[in-house]
Parts: structure tokens; sequence; C-alpha cells
């Protein structure tokens, strides 16, 4: 039972990491549509649709990112209450915490899918010049809201079973206000 554990957390890891390289991969996206963009104007030429595809790519960029950067600390969090009070109280408010936001993303996942969904039965359109159809760039923003809505479940289960989450800080040094 602990190897499928470890082979379970390996795996995750691997897809929270893979969401990560997926939301680097769009941002290059976005700065490729910029420079293309920036050349068509630059030659007479017309790139229509260019801030609409921009657009599509940083909505994807952002939700498979959010897994990733949840579990390497740079979600905001307030943790001034947390480092103030007791292991118990700590534990009890970090797993109401995991609780709302886990419950929060699976409801955000659902009717995200619904509305996918729909926007592909009806054969939905974007209202700019581009006219793509909208499940399209909706499909990204159902995978990487379920993928956080995993991450979320995972640390809520870790936090329940071990008493401490798993996110840990690429920060070096915060700031304390200075």
């Amino acid at each position: 039972m602990q190897a499928f554990g470890r082979s379970a957390r390996s795996f995750l890891d691997r897809v929270y990491f893979g969401c990560g390289v997926i939301a680097a991969l769009f941002l290059i996206a976005i700065l490729s549509l910029i420079v293309v963009q920036m050349l068509a104007r630059w030659t007479g030429e017309v790139f229509s649709g260019a801030p609409d595809y921009a657009g599509y790519c940083m909505a994807a960029a952002s939700f498979f990112a959010f897994a990733h950067a949840l579990n390497r600390g740079a979600h905001i969090r307030v943790s001034m209450l947390l480092n103030v009070v007791g292991p118990k109280t700590r534990r009890l408010l970090e797993v109401w915490c995991f609780g709302v936001a886990t419950g929060l993303a699976w409801y955000f996942s659902y009717y995200a899918t619904k509305a996918t969904y729909w926007s592909w039965k009806f054969k939905d359109i974007s209202q700019g010049q581009d006219a793509t159809p909208l499940w399209i760039p909706q499909t990204s923003m159902v995978l990487g809201s379920i993928v956080f809505a995993i991450a979320l479940t995972d640390h809520l289960i870790h936090v329940l079973f071990s008493g401490d989450h798993r996110i840990r800080s690429d920060v070096i040094e915060q700031s304390h206000g200075e």
C-alpha cells in the first residue's frame, strides 16, 4: 500500500509540474503572438484575431499554472494568523481552508465543464475577428481547474492524515514590510 502511495504521489507531482510546463508554453505562445503581430504591423500586414488568441493563451496559462503554483507556495496565503496560533488550531484552520477551497474548486470545475459542453453542443463561437469555437479555449480552463481541484483535494487529504500540508516555498527570503 505504501508503494502505491509513493507512485501516486510521484504521478501527481509530475502532473502538477507538467501543468506548470504547459502554462510556461502558453506564455511563450503569448510572446510569439505579440512578436508576430508587431512584425505584421511593420510590414503592413494584418494579423486579425491576434489579441483574441493572446487572451485565450493567457487564460490557459493561468489555469494550467494554478496547481503548480499552489505546490510551490506562489499562491497568496494569509499565514499571519497561522503563525501565531497553536498547532491544533493551525491544523483545524488549515483543514477548514483547504476544505472550503477544495469544495469551491470542484464546484467551479463542474460548471466550467458544463459551460464548455454547452459551447460545444451549440457550436458557440467567439465574438472577435477570430470566430473561434469557444469550446477550444474553454477546454484549457476545464483541464486546469480540474487539476487544481485535484491538487487542493490532495493537500486536504494530506493535512487530514499527516497534520501538515505539502506546500513548499521557492521563496528564499520574503519581505516583511521593509
